[in-house]
């Protein structure tokens, strides 16, 4: 399936493919779907499941959806590596779900919505009141100034905001331009998620995070928007985009593995084997459905 669109694939043809593939309930189903329903998903698609789950479970009263957040590939690895159990597994990047759980866990992946990079701040932040599209890698770089990213070993929003920052070096053409930036972001500052900067930003104990637009809106943070040859939002620049490489703890342990991505951020989905079929099913339908309404 090619990247098509800025925003979002169309959700009819992700709701006909699933039907097709016979991985979602008719519209009316003579017995309500029942017992606990195990959601794993992406830390920065908690606020739209969170909302999911409560509408579906008020739907279905016989459904306890139980829900895990973190990165995508820590939640991946949880059910390949660790064994743990779950019906849905929901990812920032679609990627994740091939590398880790088809052909072995899933049999298939569905691309829901696209996304892009963008650097988050507040009226806290230092330099808030200075910093603009044209400047930003500047301030970045500012003594004093506290930014960070998420892991890149376990969220997908880490190793691309790493990309992004490679990107930059490319763009505006300033050698060395990524080095220099990252020298100002100590280690301390690369937390397992990207939703934990969130918590940061609005204590006032970082300044500047990398972030999903969805996640900053969700969370009414003031971020700027990039460059589409920058931010993995635009298929046009697919070519662009795989000038970037992060290097990231492989699928088996002690292994390492490439990420270059030659499609914008695009987030999937699938349903694990051995998942139950009534309330899995289900809740992907009733997804696809609030989505469209």
């Amino acid at each position: 399936m090619r990247c098509k669109g800025k925003k979002m694939m169309s959700l009819t043809v992700m709701l006909f493919v699933l039907m097709m593939m016979g991985m979602v309930l008719p519209l009316t189903v003579a017995a309500g779907p029942s017992g606990k329903l195990i959601v794993f998903h992406a830390g920065s698609l908690t606020v739209p499941f969170d909302a999911i789950e409560k509408e579906f479970e008020a739907k279905y009263p016989d459904v306890d959806v139980l829900r895990e957040a973190g990165g995508s590939t820590k939640m991946a690895r949880l059910i390949s590596e660790v064994g743990k159990p779950a019906d849905i597994m929901a990812s920032a990047d679609y990627k994740v779900i091939d590398n880790n759980l088809i052909p072995e866990f899933a049999d298939w992946n569905v691309r829901f919505a696209t996304n892009q990079l963008v650097l988050c701040y507040t009226d806290q932040s230092r330099y808030a009141d200075q910093i603009t599209v044209d400047n930003w890698y500047e301030i970045l770089q500012k003594d004093g100034v506290v930014w960070g990213h998420s892991d890149p070993n376990l969220d997908p929003c880490g190793y691309r905001s790493l990309m992004v920052l490679q990107l930059a070096e490319k763009f505006y053409g300033i050698q060395g331009l990524y080095d220099k930036i990252l020298a100002n972001r100590p280690q301390k500052n690369v937390r397992p998620k990207s939703v934990e900067l969130v918590n940061l930003l609005k204590t006032g104990n970082m300044d500047y995070a990398w972030e999903y637009i969805s996640v900053a809106r969700q969370h009414e943070l003031k971020y700027i928007v990039l460059d589409d040859h920058i931010n993995l939002s635009n298929y046009q620049y697919d070519a662009f985009y795989k000038q970037a490489q992060v290097e990231v703890t492989g699928k088996c342990s002690g292994t390492l593995d490439h990420q270059n991505r030659l499609c914008p951020v695009f987030h999937g989905i699938t349903m694990i084997k051995n998942a139950q079929p009534g309330s899995g099913r289900c809740i992907l339908q009733f997804r696809c459905l609030k989505i469209m309404a």
